[in-house]
């Protein structure tokens, strides 16, 4: 690992090279952790350096809490985890004031405990599961990247990723994000089953005695440096073009949507789609060791950016017609 001062001397054909590298030697360390999951693995990996959020569902059992702890060992950072429950309080995630004793005075404080959204990956552990005051508080702290609490303002360390996961099965007693909300996360990540061949592997290792070592590919500095850079990637202009051309698409009231766009959906992606999809493309490009995005890195992560933010009204509900798939029909048509 470098220092800070070593890699602010890179210039960015170098840093672009350097990044890459390290982005192997990221995928190798967590895959001796997690069995698979490779493209989850990336696009986590893309909304980190985009300082994005992501949302992840997935049935239980699928790893999502260790994929996360593996990625904050891997990368050197802070990791907490938040288990929310329907009687969590906000106080519960962004810290509480407590009465602290000067026993030589015999004076009494308050004193600011912080609460474990104060690390660099936080988990949050079916975020569906609590109230929206306690949702909100998670989300305020998501897009201002500071806490406030008696009236002053204390800020997160960076980076700061927040990892929220649902479960897509059990949905009674829930409190869904509404859009407003959901719109905050920078990519919504559905996790699969594994493969019959992943799944015998997965069973020997975690069944055995085997324990995975895992090495520090980048450190804290390193990650804010390459944040920077990703801002730094230059954008030809028809593809800027092209992701701004399908996030409007998507909006049954332009007179430039299909004809199912304008059937099927209520509402379509607001300017925070067309944002994230410029960042993810060039995000994904230097992951590559290029230098600019072209209109298939837009493509590729299309998906992840538009499935939470596309509302289907009742025709495509009855017609059982998924937000994926008007997505892949809306890449098909441009």
């Amino acid at each position: 690992m470098k220092t800070q001062k070593e890699i602010q001397q890179l210039n960015d054909v170098e840093a672009v090279a350097a990044l890459k590298e390290s982005f192997e030697q990221i995928k190798d360390e967590i895959a001796k952790a997690i069995v698979g999951q490779n493209q989850i693995v990336e696009q986590l990996i893309i909304s980190l350096l985009a300082r994005g959020h992501c949302l992840l569902v997935g049935v239980p059992g699928l790893a999502k809490t260790l994929l996360i702890k593996t990625l904050a060992e891997v990368l050197d950072l802070r990791f907490n985890r938040i288990q929310f429950t329907p009687d969590l309080m906000p106080s519960d995630i962004t810290g509480t004031e407590v009465i602290e004793d000067d026993r030589a005075t015999g004076s009494k404080s308050f004193r600011f405990v912080k609460g474990p959204v104060f690390a660099n990956i936080l988990l949050a552990d079916e975020i569906n599961r609590t109230p929206p005051k306690t949702q909100a508080a998670l989300l305020e702290a998501m897009q201002e990247h500071h806490v406030t609490a008696a009236g002053q303002k204390f800020l997160l360390e960076e980076p700061f990723f927040v990892l929220a996961t649902q479960n897509p099965i059990e949905q009674e007693g829930t409190y869904p994000l509404p859009e407003a909300q959901l719109d905050r996360f920078m990519f919504n990540l559905w996790l699969d089953y594994p493969t019959v061949k992943e799944e015998v592997q997965i069973v020997r290792s975690t069944t055995s005695m085997y324990a995975p070592s895992l090495k520090h590919i980048l450190n804290r500095d390193e990650i804010l440096f390459f944040q920077e850079l990703v801002r730094r990637v230059p954008v030809a202009e028809n593809v800027l073009e092209y992701a701004v051309n399908v996030v409007t698409k998507t909006r049954p009231g332009e007179s430039t949507s299909p004809q199912f766009i304008k059937e099927w959906l209520r509402w379509g992606a607001g300017p925070r789609a067309s944002q994230y999809l410029i960042l993810g493309a060039k995000t994904r490009a230097i992951l590559d060791g290029r230098h600019t995005p072209d209109i298939e890195d837009v493509r590729k992560v299309v998906a992840p950016v538009l499935r939470h933010r596309i509302v289907p009204n009742f025709n495509a509900e009855a017609e059982s017609v998924t937000p994926i798939q008007i997505i892949e029909k809306l890449l098909q048509a441009i």
